[in-house]
C-alpha cells in the first residue's frame, strides 16, 4: 500500500513465519515517529511483533515494490483497522461516485482524521493527495479547483466515519483510492493494522487491497464510457435533459394513454437498467424535485409506482411492460384530468459492487411527450328540440335531445347515460325523471309513469328521443334532457366524470274540458246503531270527449270530540272507470257495499251501523279518458259537500237507556209507597182516636 514517504527498498525487516505465536525483532534501520505516512518503528531499539503486525519480509523493488507504493502487513488483532467497500469499483465517467472509510480498532479521541490518495495507473509510484479531513491545504494541484469548487469532498459520517464524494467522474479519476488514517496509539506500532492477501503484479493499478489503517479501491481503469442511450417512442429528443420542445399529445379523459420508451446500453460490464416514466406539471422547470414519478422498472425488474398512481397500478388501471430487448412502455387505462403535463422517461443503469450492493453509474432522460387531457365536464353539451310544443290529449308527444362534444366513443373506458326529467309549469328544480337509457342502453321509466306507452331509444350516434304515445294534460311542463358522462376507475367501476343539462323546452296540452259537480246525502236522514246506512251520491258532467268514463270513491274523516281528525282522509271505497269495486278500509270493520245505481248515480252502503262508524263523508267522482294506447287519462274530478253519519240508539231496545229509566222509576215508587202509607196510618190513628170518644 502506498505509504507516501515510506519505507526505503534497504529497510531490512526480520521475516516471520505465518504464525500467531508471538515473536518480537529488532529494526535494523528504525525511523523517526511522524516521518511519513508509512513509518513503521517507534524509534530507536523498537520492535515488531508478529502477532500483533509485522512485516513479514525485506521488500525491494525487483519485488514490485517502490517508495509510496504497497505493503504487505502480518497477522494483526486488537489493533486500528480501516474499513473500505471492497473492489473493484465500476463507474461510467460524468456520474457521481462516493466511497466510505472508517476506522475500527483505534485507541484516543472519538474524531479520527482522513486523508485520501489516488494512485493512478501511468504513475503507480505517485501518491496524489485529494483531500483531508484536517487540512484544507491537503489537496494536489490537480484537485484543488475541484476540491474548492466542492465536486470534490470529503463528508463526516461520524467521528469514525467519512465518505468521498466525488461529483462528476473524470476519465483521470481512475486508480486506487487510498484512506489513510494517522494514528492516535498509544503504543505506537506503525500506522498499519490489520492482514489483508497481497497479490503482487508489476502494476499496482490492477490491485485491490486493503491493509490496515491504508485500504485502496481500485476503480476499472479507464473509467467506463457513457454507452447509456434513451428516446422516445417513435424516436424524439434525447439526452440528459434534453431542452427541446416535446410534442403534444391530446388524450380524452377515460381514453387510453400510452407512451414507449427506447433504453439501450453496450457496456461492458454486466450492468442492469431501470427505466422509469415520470411526469412534470405544466410549465415547470423539468428536475428531480419537480418530476413525479408515474411507474417504474427497477433494477431487481420489480414494478412499482409513484405514490399518487399506487392504488392505480394494483387495480391493473396502470401497466408496465418490456417489448423486445430495449423497447418499454406504460400504458394507463383512464386518462384521468390530473395527468395533464409533461412526461419524461428515465432510464438508469445500474452495477452490482462486490459487497453486493447497487450502485448506479449512468442516468438520462428523455422526453416523451406534453399530454393535454380534455376533460369530459368541459366538452359534454345537451340540445334538444324540435322546440315548444303544442298538442292535444291523446296526441304523441316527440322530443329529440343531442349529446355534443369532443366525447370519446363509448366502451372500454367511456359510458354514457341520458335521460329526460319533466317539471310542471312554474314548479322550481328539474323536476322528476320521466325515462332515461342506462349506461348498458336499458331503458326504465321513472316513477308515476308505470304503465304507459313511453318509448326513450337512440335513434342516431349522439341523438335520443322520448315518445310518449298519448299526451294528457298532466304531462304538459318544462322538459329538460340530462347527459351523464362516466369513465371506468378502480376495478372497472363507472364513476360519473361529467353531467350536463339542456336549456328547458316547454310542452303545452290541452285540457279535456270536463267539468264534474257531485252531490252526496245520507238516504233518510237518521239511521240508528245497527241499522244500515245507504249514502248516495248524483254526478253532472259537462263538456269532456265521447267515451268520457265516470269513477266514484267514498271517503270519511273520523270526529274526535266533535270535530274532524286532523289525520288526512280514508277511503271507504268506490268503483273506478272500468266498474271494478274497489274496497277501503270501514272505521267500524264491518261489511260494506259499493254499486253503481244510475249512469252517474253511485251508493254506499254500511251494513250493522255501529259508533266507530261516526264521521264525515264525502263523495269524490272522477272522469277518465282512454287513449289510443289504451291508457287511462284522468281528465278531470269534483268533491262533494260533506255527509255526517250519526249512529242513534232505540230507547226501548238499547240497555243503557233502560237502566237510565228503570232506576228513577224504582226510587219513584218506593218513596211514593213510603209516603202512602205514612198518611194512611196518621188518619187510621186519628179516626180511631175520635170513635173512642164518642
Amino acid at each position: 500500500m502506498g505509504m507516501g514517504m515510506g519505507l526505503e527498498a534497504d529497510l531490512l525487516i526480520p521475516a516471520c513465519a505465518l504464525t500467531e505465536q508471538p515473536q518480537v525483532f529488532p529494526v535494523t534501520q528504525p525511523q523517526e515517529e511522524g516521518k511519513g505516512k508509512g513509518s513503521a518503528s517507534g524509534g530507536a531499539g523498537g520492535q515488531f511483533d508478529c502477532r500483533l503486525g509485522v512485516f513479514l519480509q525485506p521488500l525491494k523493488k525487483g519485488d514490485g515494490y517502490a517508495p509510496g507504493s504497497d505493503i504487505l502487513v502480518g497477522v494483526g488483532c486488537c489493533a486500528r483497522e480501516v474499513l473500505v467497500p471492497e473492489g473493484p469499483l465500476y463507474r461510467v465517467a460524468g456520474t457521481a461516485i462516493s466511497i466510505s472509510c472508517n476506522v475500527t480498532g483505534y485507541e484516543g479521541p472519538a474524531q479520527q482524521d482522513f486523508e485520501w490518495f489516488l494512485y493512478r495507473p501511468e504513475a503507480p509510484e505517485a501518491a496524489l493527495g485529494i483531500v483531508s479531513t484536517r487540512d484544507t491545504r491537503f489537496s494536489y494541484a490537480v484537485f484543488g479547483p475541484r476540491v474548492a469548487a466542492g465536486e470534490v469532498q470529503v463528508q463526516r459520517l461520524q467521528g469514525d466515519a467519512v465518505v468521498l464524494k466525488i461529483a462528476r467522474l473524470q476519465a483521470q479519476d481512475a486508480g486506487i483510492y487510498e484512506c489513510y488514517t494517522p494514528s492516535t496509539d498509544a503504543q505506537y506500532l506503525g500506522s498499519y493494522s490489520g492482514k489483508v492477501e497481497l497479490r503482487g503484479r508489476q502494476s499496482h493499478s490492477s490491485e485491490y487491497f486493503k491493509q490496515g489503517s491504508v485500504s485502496g479501491i481500485r476503480l476499472f481503469c479507464p473509467v467506463l464510457p457513457d454507452m447509456l442511450q434513451v428516446s422516445a417512442t417513435p424516436p424524439g429528443p434525447r439526452g440528459r435533459q434534453a431542452p427541446t420542445s416535446p410534442p403534444r399529445l391530446m388524450v380524452h379523459e377515460g381514453q387510453e394513454l400510452a407512451l414507449g420508451c427506447l433504453a439501450r446500453t453496450s457496456t461492458q460490464k454486466h450492468t442492469h437498467l431501470a427505466v422509469s416514466f415520470g411526469r412534470a406539471v405544466p410549465e415547470a422547470p423539468v428536475g428531480r424535485a419537480t418530476l413525479q414519478e408515474v411507474v417504474g422498472l427497477r433494477p431487481d425488474l420489480a414494478v412499482e409506482a409513484g405514490a399518487p398512481y399506487a392504488e392505480r397500478l394494483a387495480a391493473g388501471e396502470l401497466r408496465l411492460g418490456k417489448e423486445g430487448t430495449e423497447r418499454y412502455r406504460m400504458v394507463v387505462g383512464g386518462a384521468q384530468a390530473d395527468d395533464v403535463g409533461t412526461y419524461h422517461c428515465t432510464a438508469a443503469e445500474w452495477i452490482q459492487d462486490p459487497d453486493g450492493s447497487w450502485a448506479q453509474i449512468a442516468e438520462k432522460r428523455a422526453v416523451l411527450a406534453h399530454v393535454d387531457v380534455q376533460t369530459l365536464s368541459s366538452q359534454l353539451a345537451v340540445t334538444v328540440g324540435p322546440g315548444e310544443r303544442r298538442i292535444g290529449p291523446g296526441e304523441p308527444l316527440e322530443l329529440l335531445c343531442n349529446v355534443s362534444g369532443a366525447l370519446p366513443p363509448p366502451g372500454r373506458h367511456a359510458a354514457y347515460s341520458v335521460g329526460w326529467e319533466m317539471a310542471p309549469a312554474g314548479a322550481p328544480g328539474p323536476g322528476r325523471l320521466v325515462a332515461q337509457l342506462d349506461t348498458e342502453g336499458v331503458g326504465s321509466l321513472g316513477p308515476g309513469y308505470e304503465g304507459r306507452h313511453i318509448a326513450m331509444e337512440k335513434v342516431a350516434s349522439r341523438t335520443y328521443r322520448l315518445r310518449l304515445e298519448a299526451a294528457r294534460p298532466g304531462d304538459a311542463g318544462t322538459y329538460r334532457c340530462l347527459a351523464k358522462a362516466y369513465v371506468r376507475g378502480s376495478g372497472a367501476r363507472l364513476q360519473e366524470a361529467a353531467s350536463a343539462r339542456s336549456r328547458p323546452l316547454p310542452v303545452h296540452v290541452r285540457e279535456e274540458g270536463v267539468v264534474l259537480e257531485a252531490v252526496a246525502w245520507l238516504v233518510g236522514g237518521t239511521v240508528y246503531r245497527g241499522e244500515t246506512a245507504s249514502l248516495l251520491c248524483n254526478i253532472s258532467v259537462r263538456g269532456g270527449p265521447p267515451g268520457l268514463r265516470l269513477a266514484a270513491s267514498w271517503w270519511v274523516e273520523r270526529l274526535e270530540e266533535g270535530e274532524l281528525s286532523s289525520a288526512s282522509a280514508q277511503l271507504v271505497g268506490g268503483v273506478g272507470q272500468d266498474g271494478v269495486a274497489e274496497l277501503g278500509v270501514r272505521p267500524g270493520g264491518g261489511p260494506i257495499s259499493v254499486e253503481l245505481v244510475g249512469p252517474r248515480s253511485h251508493r254506499l252502503r254500511l251494513h250493522g251501523l255501529g259508533p266507530e262508524d261516526e264521521g264525515v263523508y264525502h263523495c269524490a267522482p272522477s272522469a277518465w279518458v282512454q287513449h289510443a294506447d289504451y291508457s287511462w287519462y284522468q281528465a278531470g274530478s269534483a268533491r262533494s259537500g260533506p255527509v255526517t253519519v250519526y249512529p242513534y240508539t232505540h230507547a226501548l231496545l238499547s240497555r243503557p237507556a233502560l237502566d237510565t229509566l228503570v232506576v228513577p222509576l224504582l226510587v219513584g215508587a218506593g218513596v211514593a209507597l213510603a209516603i202512602g202509607a205514612t198518611i194512611l196510618g196518621s188518619i187510621t190513628c186519628c179516626f180511631m182516636k175520635r170513635l173512642r170518644k164518642r
